[in-house]
């Protein structure tokens, strides 16, 4: 190639190389808003480069192949402004539609093919021709139809780039106001040496000046971001913070019609109402809440809290009312945050809860040391008392015989107590495991039986029983045990002479084994069953004035609901208790 380098050569030239490598910085050490103008400047300088060679040119087939390079940055320009000017008033979004995609990129790739081709159909230059006339040649274009549409196209990114940039920043801080004026100069002074060249104004005939001045422009954004932190301290826009924002905002006209919202606030609504929210009256959105309606009409700014109920759940809210009034007609606004407020009430009615729970613990604590500390401890001391007179012989063995019946029971009642207080404190645990198995629940009813029929013959009692054959249960072994041999020593203890035990177990359905222990004794009063279904704790004395804490039951309960399984009590004073039982007999 042969070129004949002049001033305008040489300062495009340079001011492309120092523009290539400060875009190669940028590109590789910043990201965000800041990186559109590294591929801004990386643009800029292939077109300043291409069209600097262009003028030390000497021959049109070396111009045209030049022209053909210049293409690749000047069909970019616009396109990197465009996006340099959106990514920094907020409004990257625009990009997520492919309809916009396709508006801003079908034009460069149409125009660089074009430019390309032009020597097959002279749509974009109608004619190229070299001038001699001034001190230097330059390339003479005459523009096609092609080339106007481009210049509509550049024209319309910069027009729209900068109607973004103007509006975000009419409104915007004064902390802004100097990278503002910046952004606004770098815009316009490109448009405007454009302009100046369309319509002939040039220093020299056939100069574009449009490359001169977006390399000033460039520069000019390059030493505000480096020299004068430009960009540092970013505005965000006001649409991208409210969507970021947790909490459900509205604003309603004065008509109480929704003008404005953002994407929070469509989790509160049904979804038919989703896609149809602006114009829509607050009550047929919010399925109409009387006490926002009252503050509404009242005009009255306030909080009130709000119960919603949608397909996504229901939702505990707080309406924080906000009025606005200009002072100009028709321009009254209400602004309407909704704050969930749905976990917050959750965790405080969990944590009710638990110092409910933690309540009820204490004071069965409480109660099961005053039980340790004085039922234990009785008998204790008197079979203590009882060894000892027998071993000091200050009894005889007739009398320690006497004796012996009272203290078997004493140490029957001791022996159970504590039985149910360590099987329960071992529950009560944290991390304790319940071992659920497939076992025989008629074995275990059969297990149970004969280990208290001895204590039932002392009354003349009798235990029927009507267990079907197909009793697989699906529980923690051990747990039942328990609770079938509380119930049994319940049913006992609260029995007349020659009353009747009945234990009937019989499949309820695929998951559950019904289980009845029914007894014709004295029965429960309908104050104490009340306490029973509430977990409180109570004791009474059996038909023959045997001991009772109480605690029992309450095991009992604790472990069907941790198995999965249920129990309900029907009792009459004077005919007798039924307890029955529903215990799974697969995995639920």
């Amino acid at each position: 190639m042969d070129f004949d380098f002049n001033f305008y050569a040489l300062s495009l030239i340079i001011s492309g190389i120092i523009t290539l490598l400060l875009s190669g910085y940028i590109i590789s050490n910043e990201k965000g808003t800041v990186r559109w103008v590294g591929y801004l400047m990386l643009s800029n300088s292939i077109w300043s480069l291409a069209y600097g060679f262009e003028l030390a040119s000497k021959t049109m087939e070396q111009m045209k192949f030049l022209i053909n390079i210049e293409y690749l940055g000047i069909v970019a320009v616009p396109f990197y402004w465009f996006l340099f000017c959106i990514d920094l008033a907020g409004k990257e979004k625009w990009l997520n539609k492919i309809g916009n995609q396709l508006l801003i990129t079908a034009v460069p790739v149409l125009s660089l093919v074009l430019v390309w081709t032009n020597r097959l159909h002279h749509l974009h230059y109608k004619m190229l021709s070299v001038d001699y006339s001034g001190s230097f040649p330059m390339l003479k274009i005459v523009p096609g139809i092609a080339f106007y549409f481009f210049v509509g196209y550049f024209y319309s990114l910069l027009l729209i780039g900068n109607y973004f940039l103007i509006k975000k920043f009419r409104n915007s801080d004064r902390v802004y106001k100097k990278q503002n004026q910046v952004i606004l100069a770098a815009a316009l002074i490109p448009w405007l040496a454009n302009l100046s060249y369309l319509v002939g104004l040039r220093p020299i005939p056939n100069l574009d000046v449009t490359p001169f001045a977006f390399q000033f422009s460039t520069f000019l954004i390059f030493i505000a971001i480096y020299r004068f932190k430009f960009l540092n301290v970013l505005p965000v826009a006001r649409e991208k913070v409210l969507e970021l924002m947790g909490d459900g905002f509205i604003v309603l006209d004065h008509r109480n019609r929704v003008i404005d919202y953002n994407s929070a606030f469509k989790k509160y609504i049904s979804v038919y109402h989703s896609n149809k929210i602006i114009g829509k009256d607050i009550n047929e959105l919010l399925q109409y809440q009387p006490e926002l309606l009252d503050l509404l009409n009242q005009q009255e700014s306030g909080k009130v809290e709000l119960l919603v109920h949608t397909a996504n759940g229901v939702f505990d809210l707080e309406a924080d009312i906000c009025f606005l009034n200009e002072n100009k007609l028709n321009r009254n606004a209400t602004i309407i945050k909704l704050q969930d407020l749905t976990n917050v009430r959750q965790e405080a009615l969990k944590s009710q809860r638990q110092a409910e729970e933690l309540q009820k613990l204490n004071q069965l604590k409480d109660r099961i040391f005053s039980i340790m500390a004085h039922d234990l401890r009785g008998p204790l001391l008197n079979l203590a008392e009882v060894l000892k007179m027998t071993s000091d012989d200050t009894i005889s063995a007739e009398e320690f015989k006497y004796l012996s019946p009272t203290l078997t029971k004493d140490i029957s009642y001791t022996t159970d107590l504590l039985e149910n207080i360590l099987h329960w404190s071992r529950s009560q645990l944290k991390g304790y495991g319940i071992n659920k198995e497939l076992f025989d629940l008629k074995t275990l009813i059969n297990s149970e039986v004969n280990y208290h029929l001895k204590a039932a013959s002392v009354k003349n009692i009798s235990i029927i029983q009507h267990l079907a054959s197909d009793l697989v249960v699906y529980a923690d072994l051990l747990m039942m045990q328990i609770v079938i041999r509380n119930l049994i020593i319940n049913a006992i203890k609260f029995c007349h002479e020659n009353c009747i035990i009945t234990i009937s177990a019989s499949p309820f359905n695929i998951d559950y084994i019904d289980l009845s222990i029914q007894d014709n004794g004295v029965g429960i009063a309908s104050e104490n069953i009340q306490k029973i279904f509430n977990g409180e704790n109570f004791s009474s004395r059996g038909t023959q004035n045997e001991k009772g804490t109480g605690i029992g039951l309450m095991v009992c309960w604790d472990f069907m609901a941790r198995n999965e399984g249920s129990i309900n009590i029907e009792s009459e004073l004077g005919k007798g208790t039924t307890f029955k039982l529903q215990i799974p007999r697969r995995t639920l």
